[in-house]
């Protein structure tokens, strides 16, 4: 059962998707006033958290104060909402759940906002799966896509989310059109980027399963305000949740977070893939192009999406500028820092090489 009703206003209804604050008790000012600009100007609805609200593995979220370190951060980041009184949900990432209190903890500190909406989980251990309805004629879901996998790639849906999900899809004499919200995205957002050989202007190195293969945004298949600084940190191993969600054809799009440095776009066998950028300013992420993604959904149950940065909303001027600066340039992920020292070290040794060579070269000239 749905705690709040959700409903069209003039048949329409603004979601907006807010990816990858992952703060820490010293909130950035920077990551609030994004959130308050892109609330004062694009009045959504509804708003939802993709997952890593917050820096679980951050050491300010462990011992004697990790507990209380995770409410005050929680409660910082839903306060621009309360004080606007804007209904909101989320779900997580896989970082959230790496703090002293576990994902079913920080489940119930949402629960005492009065602005937090939310519907019966998908099991008592997946309070991050649920189905919010929209005035009965549309529905948001809601998916917890864990963390790791064993194989070494994250997770995705298990076969018990996957039979919710159709159980939940087929309790309606007709699907009702769908959007499905999530942190991680599917294998399939390789299938609509486009391949490239390394040295491709704005190519990006993939890594895991795809280690050292390169892409591009496929320009037939993205927006012109689109972009992918990083590689898509998928699972391995597909859960067939797309396969899912193509069975009936109600489900249009499914947006992620995870991967900060992206926010595209791209259709894939009739669905949308998309992301929404980083909008923390406490982790790395695009400079001035953090920002949230924008849902209009009309009550024939099409929608339209677009993102807003925090350059568009506030301007250039940030409070902790060499933080920023550290932020917009760091690498993503070990394997890239992995990756850039090894490459590193050959560039190294070569020059070192061909230096050797030379002074060989010029002592024999000598003698």
């Amino acid at each position: 059962m749905q705690n709040t009703p959700l409903n069209f206003k003039n048949g329409k209804f603004r979601i907006m998707q807010i990816a990858d604050t992952q703060e820490i008790p010293f909130v950035s000012p920077d990551t609030i006033k994004l959130i308050r600009a892109a609330l004062d100007s694009q009045k959504p609805d509804l708003v939802v958290f993709t997952g890593d609200q917050i820096k679980g593995y951050s050491s300010f979220f462990m011992g004697k104060k990790g507990k209380e370190n995770v409410i005050s951060t929680l409660k910082a980041l839903i306060k621009p909402l309360e004080d606007r009184n804007i209904p909101f949900t989320m779900t997580f990432g896989n970082h959230d759940g790496e703090a002293a209190l576990n994902n079913s903890e920080q489940f119930e500190i949402y629960k005492q906002s009065p602005m937090f909406v939310y519907s019966d989980a998908a099991s008592e251990n997946d309070k991050g799966t649920f189905c919010l309805n929209v005035g009965g004629k549309f529905l948001v879901y809601m998916f917890d896509t864990h963390s790791k996998a064993e194989d070494g790639g994250y997770s995705g849906l298990n076969p018990e989310q996957l039979e919710w999900y159709r159980n939940t899809r087929d309790s309606y004499e007709t699907p009702l059109p769908s959007l499905a919200f999530q942190h991680i995205p599917t294998p399939e957002f390789f299938e609509v980027i486009k391949p490239v050989k390394r040295f491709t202007k704005g190519a990006v190195r993939a890594y895991g399963d795809h280690k050292n293969e390169f892409y591009t945004l496929d320009p037939y298949n993205s927006g012109l305000a689109d972009f992918m600084g990083e590689s898509p940190a998928t699972p391995y191993t597909n859960s067939g949740e797309i396969d899912a969600f193509l069975e009936k054809g109600e489900m249009l799009g499914v947006y992620v977070g995870h991967d900060h440095n992206n926010s595209f776009v791209a259709n894939y066998k009739g669905i949308d893939l998309g992301y929404s950028q980083g909008a923390g300013f406490n982790v790395y992420g695009p400079g001035l192009k953090r920002g949230v993604r924008i849902f209009d959904i009309e009550e024939n149950g099409t929608y339209e999406t677009k993102t807003v940065t925090f350059g568009e909303l506030c301007g250039n001027e940030v409070k902790n500028k060499p933080k920023f600066a550290v932020y917009s340039y760091v690498p993503t992920s070990v394997s890239q820092v992995v990756t850039a020292v090894k490459e590193a070290a050959i560039v190294a040794g070569a020059v070192a090489g061909v230096a050797a060579i030379i002074k060989s070269v010029r002592k024999k000239k000598k003698k």
